[in-house]
């Protein structure tokens, strides 16, 4: 599927492909299978297959988080480094106080735009995620996420 041509706060939400949620409801219904196998005839096979069944959900669960948790630790670096070369003088030892989710949020802004939503966010103006990706006026792309 093409991108569309700009990201704006309207439309950055990465949808997951339809597979996912395909896979997602393949998981859920063979949970309620193996658990309705156990109710109807109890051995140690039908118990064991319940536990097969919420391992895999726990694994796919697991899979996702973990590329999230990734994904959030690329932004902090890249968009530490990036103030690092953008902010003023007086703000780069402040660096360290931004929250992973500040980061995130102002990895959207604009080059021109990083120090002056920067100053907000560290002057408690900005504080949520969703606040500061609003704030953001020149939209700087993402379309490699996880």
């Amino acid at each position: 599927m093409a991108e569309p041509t700009t990201q704006n706060y309207a439309n950055h939400v990465r949808k997951l492909p339809p597979l996912f949620l395909a896979a997602s409801l393949v998981l859920a219904v063979n949970v309620l299978w193996s658990i309705y196998g156990a109710v109807r005839g109890l051995s140690f096979g039908s118990v064991l297959n319940v536990f097969l069944a919420a391992s895999l959900i726990v694994m796919f669960l697991f899979s996702r988080m973990f590329a999230l948790s990734v994904q959030d630790r690329v932004i902090r670096l890249e968009e530490r480094m990036r103030m690092e070369r953008l902010l003023p003088a007086d703000l780069r030892p402040r660096i360290g106080e931004f929250t992973v989710k500040q980061l995130i949020g102002l990895r959207f802004a604009s080059d021109a735009e990083l120090p002056a939503l920067a100053r907000e966010v560290l002057d408690g103006k900005l504080t949520e995620l969703h606040a500061i990706k609003r704030a953001v006026k020149d939209w700087r792309a993402d379309w490699q996420r996880a």
